[in-house]
């Protein structure tokens, strides 16, 4: 029994080591771009929901270009390979005070527009799972302006409590004249470190699971 045990967690950590990945290109409209990513330095995960580093990663290199996009075009992001994970996927919008080149993303300025979240339990599987595109539509009465979009991974496959965190931003500058008003968070601040559903042990009988975070906002 020991033995297995120590192999199950072997296999677990080799999985862990081969299977990060980078949120790479954004998908927006009809358009692809890599250069209005602000590209994380490694594929190794954060673990931190409480630091500052979870808004766009840990010393992203800078976007040189920002796309625009309209409500009702496609926005989301493709991985650099399929996710091999178990773990929810949401997609925030923050609002730039100017442009989004100059914004650190700091202040209440996120709100949510997509996630992929449980579909089946006993073993649990998420709808995020082996997929390597995450697209959703840019809100009709989204306001216009230049946005961070942002997709973050909150990879659960260890079970210890602690989640490996995989977050990518680019540029956008959305058009068009909504006026919707979203309830807004902080990032960080926007999950709890002890949020029972980022700390589960996926592997211990859940029967119900709710994505970490603010709702969905597509009003």
């Amino acid at each position: 029994m020991k033995f297995a045990a120590s192999l199950f967690t072997l296999v677990l950590v080799a999985q862990s080591a081969s299977a990060h990945y980078i949120f790479k290109t954004l998908l927006a409209g009809s358009k692809s771009s890599t250069a209005a990513v602000r590209e994380p330095q490694s594929v190794e995960p954060m673990h931190d929901i409480t630091s500052t580093d979870v808004r766009c990663n840990v010393n992203p290199s800078p976007a040189t270009e920002t796309v625009t996009v309209a409500p009702g075009e496609k926005i989301g992001f493709q991985l650099s390979t399929f996710m091999y994970h178990q773990g929810p996927v949401a997609i925030y919008l923050g609002k730039a005070p100017g442009s989004a080149a100059a914004w650190d993303g700091s202040g209440k300025n996120w709100f949510k527009i997509a996630e992929w979240g449980a579909t089946s339990y006993n073993p649990i599987k998420f709808s995020s799972y082996q997929k390597n595109e995450f697209t959703t539509i840019v809100p009709d009465n989204v306001p216009p302006g230049e946005y961070l979009v942002r997709i973050e991974n909150l990879a659960l496959h260890l079970g210890t409590g602690v989640p490996e965190i995989f977050v990518s931003c680019a540029q956008v500058k959305i058009t068009g004249s909504g006026s919707g008003n979203p309830s807004k968070v902080s990032i960080p601040g926007y999950i709890a470190a002890n949020d029972p559903n980022l700390t589960a042990n996926i592997y211990n009988g859940l029967t119900s699971f709710t994505v970490p975070g603010p709702t969905v906002w597509r009003s």
